[in-house]
């Protein structure tokens, strides 16, 4: 029986899986107290997230939306996978496909994001990965840093729930300064808005 005391939590990922060791390392140091990482949904079958969830003992699956046939049997198999292991919060780590609102409506204020920005800026379609970082070193900006927000329909367009300033340094590439955002506000605003999210949907479970 799932504990009520603790919200289960699914990570999806597309890629090498830093945010989401960020979230396992966390739950390890005690930093997720209300939270338990059950779940690794990868939208690539090669993504190396899913050895870093191995490694950790967390349960994982793979859907790959060209064998699946398309968008909507892809969110049907990763919906599948959510139900059967109850889940109660969605964190997307570099997960790189558009959600439909059919499914982001299902974790209302239950699924959030983390962006390589300071939301307005440098977000919204198209801008992921490096690809932020490249506009933010080519618009001359002093400041960047991430952000993590509950998830709608529109890309980056939901309710903001924390954000963390980073300096541009001079000499910076974008490779550079995407390393320093992960490390300086990406690793640490995740496990926090986890943990926020999580105490609250154990408050309405418990109550």
């Amino acid at each position: 029986m799932p504990d009520p005391r603790k919200a289960r939590i699914a990570v999806l990922v597309s890629g090498g899986g830093t945010n989401l060791q960020a979230l396992l390392d966390a739950e390890k140091r005690g930093e997720i107290p209300h939270g338990e990482i059950v779940l690794v949904v990868s939208g690539n079958p090669a993504a190396y997230a899913l050895e870093r969830a191995k490694a950790a003992g967390v349960k994982s699956a793979a859907f790959s939306k060209k064998q699946l046939g398309g968008q909507e049997a892809f969110e049907r198999a990763i919906l599948a996978a959510l139900e059967e292991e109850k889940i109660d919060l969605v964190i997307l780590a570099g997960f790189l496909s558009i959600l439909s609102a059919d499914f982001t409506k299902r974790y209302e204020r239950r699924m959030l994001n983390v962006h390589p920005s300071l939301i307005p800026a440098f977000s919204g379609e198209g801008f992921y990965g490096l690809r932020v970082h490249e506009a933010a070193l080519a618009r001359g900006v002093k400041v960047t840093g991430a952000t993590v927000h509950f998830v709608n329909e529109i890309p980056d367009g939901g309710e903001i729930i924390l954000q963390k300033a980073v300096a541009v340094e001079e000499g910076d590439t974008p490779e550079i300064l995407q390393k320093r955002v992960m490390r300086e506000a990406e690793w640490k605003l995740l496990p926090r808005a986890a943990e926020l999210v999580s105490a609250e949907i154990v408050n309405r479970k418990i109550r």
